[in-house]
């Protein structure tokens, strides 16, 4: 109905005339008690389990426990800004984050907050965090590799795009050198990367994004943070807010590396909060549910059916004095598809990275890799498991025969081809080379100074002229002799002090 407003008195006649505006019902609460990240509400009888609420402060928080009478929330901002007495206004909506290509090249928290000062997110797409793992009718196989670009990984402990390889280890023995060199490595394969760092250092973070820029895969990458001074809500959900997100890439067909690290921390959030919202305690003090909390988030990885992409998951956990057998890692070990141990002992006998191939596994990642690598790191993990208990044989000072000195020189040899260098990823052409040479006994005798000389000026050689080595390797075809004798050839005029055979 149109008015023709002209004086006073008509406009006053109009808004008498209009009809009135809608009702607006909305539910309001009261803050009974808080806690550090924890709130007790009362007066809300109809909210959902995990549905958002507003404070009047600005906090928001999500409905943790359902009890007659009362909610336990986990705030997801300051505890301190919350008031006992202040309304809390139920949304109807659960915990949602942005998705999309806007989030390339940002750093955001839990949330999807824009945490490095380039405005907001520019995207009109939101997903729930969280979600049902697929179905296995729409799952395949691990059938193609992802190149982490680590002789010892790619050779022994290979990944398959859509396995959840778990990396243990204690503290600074390279975890998350190992996740970061492999975020570097997929500069060419449009892999997308998810970083998502739970209760980390900021000076620790910083050195990640630092690096990623650096080896410019920024642009291709998406980091996810919520450091140790934020409230325990926001590094709960942190993990669960990059799966979201790896999940919408997958579903246009791309192929997404998501790193959580750590997930110790990332437990020891819920620990806390499910403590202070007197949950019972089990192991540990971990609450009962742990394991489905782990496990119902990374069920979510996986190799997806044609035009769906893939979703792999690099999961960090810390241990402590070597203790594998711990509840978190346990569960971990028992959730993902292998792991890859980081032990102490190697790191004091500086040998990096510290993978120790006697423990380490790969359930599923061996299928995917590639043929050339297996019929050349076929033995790898034998000669290293002999060699071991023969060094620590001959340290008795025991006389040893010719054969035993050169079974002691092999494995030698065979350890340093496996030392590299932290944001150094190799191609898989010149990891490759570099293992031919080691298993075919061109670098025994080699002191590790040596060693890495001759293998720097190996790789040179096979970057200049790999004579069809790459092609091989990405055809998954497997390694002949005339091939495995031209590598040889070019490695001996390397080490000779050329660059190529010609040399």
């Amino acid at each position: 109905m149109a008015f023709d407003l002209k004086t006073t008195q008509d406009l006053l006649n109009a808004l008498l005339d209009a009809p009135p505006p809608a009702p607006e019902v909305s539910e309001v609460g009261r803050v009974a008690e808080v806690g550090d990240g924890i709130a007790i509400v009362t007066g809300l009888a109809r909210a959902l389990s995990d549905e958002m609420l507003d404070f009047a402060s600005g906090v928001q928080g999500i409905v943790f426990d359902l009890e007659p009478g009362r909610l336990g929330v986990v705030l997801l901002g300051p505890s301190e800004r919350v008031r006992m007495g202040e309304d809390v206004r139920r949304t109807g909506r659960v915990v949602s984050v942005p998705v999309g290509p806007a989030l390339l090249g940002r750093v955001v928290d839990g949330l999807g907050r824009p945490r490095d000062g380039l405005g907001p997110v520019d995207t009109p797409t939101h997903t729930p965090i969280e979600a049902e793992a697929p179905e296995i009718l729409i799952r395949r196989a691990v059938s193609r590799p992802l190149a982490t670009g680590i002789k010892a990984v790619d050779a022994a402990v290979p990944v398959g795009l859509g396995q959840r390889e778990l990396i243990i280890g204690d503290r600074q023995t390279g975890k998350t050198s190992i996740a970061v060199d492999t975020i570097l490595n997929q500069k060419t394969t449009g892999v997308i990367c998810i970083y998502c760092a739970i209760g980390q250092r900021g000076d620790a973070v910083a050195q990640v994004i630092g690096a990623i820029t650096d080896g410019g895969m920024m642009d291709q990458s998406v980091i996810v943070s919520v450091g140790d001074e934020e409230t325990p809500g926001l590094a709960y959900i942190a993990p669960y807010a990059a799966m979201s997100m790896a999940e919408d890439f997958a579903a246009k067909g791309r192929d997404v590396l998501v790193v959580m690290d750590d997930l110790t921390h990332h437990a020891q959030a819920y620990r806390e909060l499910s403590l202070l919202l007197r949950r019972p305690p089990g192991r540990e003090a971990f609450p009962g549910d742990i394991f489905y909390v782990h496990a119902r988030l990374l069920e979510r990885a996986g190799q997806f059916s044609e035009g769906k992409g893939s979703i792999t998951v690099l999961p960090v956990v810390e241990t402590q004095a070597e203790n594998l057998s711990a509840y978190i890692p346990t569960n971990l070990i028992s959730i993902t598809d292998g792991q890859i141990y980081l032990s102490p002992r190697l790191v004091r006998t500086n040998q990096f990275p510290a993978v120790d191939l006697g423990v380490s596994v790969s359930r599923v990642g061996g299928k995917a890799q590639a043929r050339a690598f297996r019929d050349v790191a076929g033995n790898l993990r034998v000669t290293l498991s002999q060699f071991e208990e023969l060094e620590d044989f001959a340290r008795f000072g025991t006389r040893l025969d010719d054969a035993t000195r050169a079974r002691l020189a092999r494995g030698t040899a065979v350890r340093n081809a496996l030392r590299q260098a932290e944001r150094d990823p190799i191609p898989a052409n010149e990891q490759l080379a570099v293992l031919v040479a080691a298993m075919a006994g061109l670098l025994d005798g080699m002191t590790e100074g040596q060693a890495r000389n001759a293998m720097q000026a190996m790789r040179r050689a096979i970057k200049a002229d790999d004579s069809g080595l790459a092609a091989l390797i990405a055809d998954n075809e497997k390694l002949s002799d005339d091939l495995r004798q031209k590598i040889l050839d070019t490695a001996k005029a390397a080490i000779a002090g050329g660059d190529g055979p010609d040399a």
